[in-house]
């Protein structure tokens, strides 16, 4: 059993930390402009294609950097450490967009994983949140082999700046849960609300109408009946992410933290000889170093599984959800201890402690709440026990 970085992942995380450090530049202006201009955008861009890390989940035969689960994750820590969402400017295509045919592969996958275009998934609805099953949006058979889609879709993060969408629909009379392609220019997709949330984010929510949307046979990925499963795949894979971001966006809070209660006089010392703040120090770093070892290790099971193995993928399922629940609200304690030990300065947004505390909160709502984390955990350990969610995996002999 090796807990060392190897040093392939030692090279990416170095690479993943030299890219955030570039976009760091760009935060307050986002924070002050709620979004970036285009000329940032375009830096950006630059930077990620220059670090080789875009769409790091996707084939390098698709344009992307082809990164193992257990790299990825390597990677989104360090992006986790940048206020304002910022890591989504690193573009990874959703992961339906694998069941892709090779004609949407041409279409969509390869320009989304080169930077040329960008996705964005639509499944939640103002009466469907963590339970996607209960989505409303229909596509009606048009008489020519295509669908006319009806409905709305809410939380469609980056839909403002995608140009295409995967949406989830029932096709019916057979109510069959099924993703589209849908391109933001399609007729009938219309944007009819951009809310405003806690965080400043560095790119939008909006919330979207599909009324009379025809699209082809060829707009249905993964073939029509298979979208629960594959928004289920998608979930599973974003609350590992999460965890891993969370994690490192503690750090970063803790980090400042730390350096600030240093330098922070009080009485005729400094603030970190006071004991009440050691013992926030303390329970950080306690929080920080168990989820991230966590994390690391349901990555590299992901790795290890078999993809057609059935009762492998609802556990890893399960293991995500601790993940995401754990990571999430660990972090979410990390970063409020940070704004106490900032004390009236970590309340101004200005600064970095003020940003993550603000953004930190909805990883404990998107993707499933920690709520319904708690249900998919204990479902696991009622249907199939408590075994295999409390030990590690066994490897064959020889292996």
């Amino acid at each position: 059993m090796d807990f060392a970085y190897s040093p392939r992942l030692a090279e990416l995380k170095e690479r993943a930390r030299a890219l955030t450090e570039k976009i760091i530049s760009f935060e307050d202006e986002c924070e002050r402009n709620n979004g970036l201009s285009p000329e940032a955008h375009a830096s950006i861009k630059a930077s990620v294609l220059d670090a080789g890390l875009q769409a790091i989940n996707t084939p390098t035969e698709f344009g992307g950097a082809g990164l193992t689960v257990l790299e990825q994750v390597v990677v989104q820590d360090e992006l986790g450490k940048l206020t304002n969402a910022l890591w989504d400017t690193v573009w990874r295509p959703a992961n339906p967009l694998a069941h892709a045919t090779p004609e949407q592969r041409e279409r969509y996958l390869i320009p989304s994983a080169r930077g040329h275009r960008r996705d964005a998934v639509a499944i939640s609805e103002a009466t469907a949140g963590s339970d996607f099953s209960a989505a409303k949006t229909t596509a009606t058979l048009d008489g020519t082999g295509g669908y006319v889609i009806n409905g709305e879709k809410w939380f469609v993060t980056v839909g403002d700046a995608a140009d295409y969408l995967i949406v989830l629909a029932y096709v019916e009379p057979e109510h069959a849960p099924t993703l589209f392609l849908v391109d933001v220019e399609t007729p009938g997709v219309k944007i009819t609300n951009l809310p405003r949330y806690t965080h400043t984010f560095v790119y939008e929510h909006p919330e979207f109408t599909f009324s009379d949307v025809h699209v082809g046979p060829e707009a249905v990925l993964g073939g029509v009946g298979a979208g629960l499963q594959l928004t289920r795949d998608w979930f599973t894979e974003e609350r590992l992410m999460i965890g891993a971001r969370t994690i490192g966006a503690a750090e970063r809070a803790l980090t400042l933290a730390v350096d600030w209660a240093r330098e922070r006089m009080h009485g005729g010392e400094p603030l970190i000889n006071r004991q009440l703040i050691q013992g926030m120090i303390a329970d950080s770093v306690v929080d920080i170093t168990t989820n991230r070892a966590y994390t690391h290790q349901v990555a590299w099971e992901f790795d290890q599984a078999d993809p057609n193995d059935g009762n492998q993928r609802k556990l890893l399922h399960a293991k995500a959800s601790t993940v995401k629940l754990a990571a999430s609200e660990a972090s979410n304690r990390v970063v409020d201890r940070a704004v106490q030990i900032f004390g009236g300065r970590g309340y101004m947004r200005n600064y970095p402690v003020e940003r993550l505390w603000r953004e930190l909160r909805v990883d404990r709502i998107w993707e499933g709440t920690s709520e319904i984390q708690r249900l998919v955990i204990a479902n696991e350990a009622q249907k199939r026990g408590l075994e295999n969610l409390l030990s590690f995996p066994y490897q064959a002999e020889g292996n």
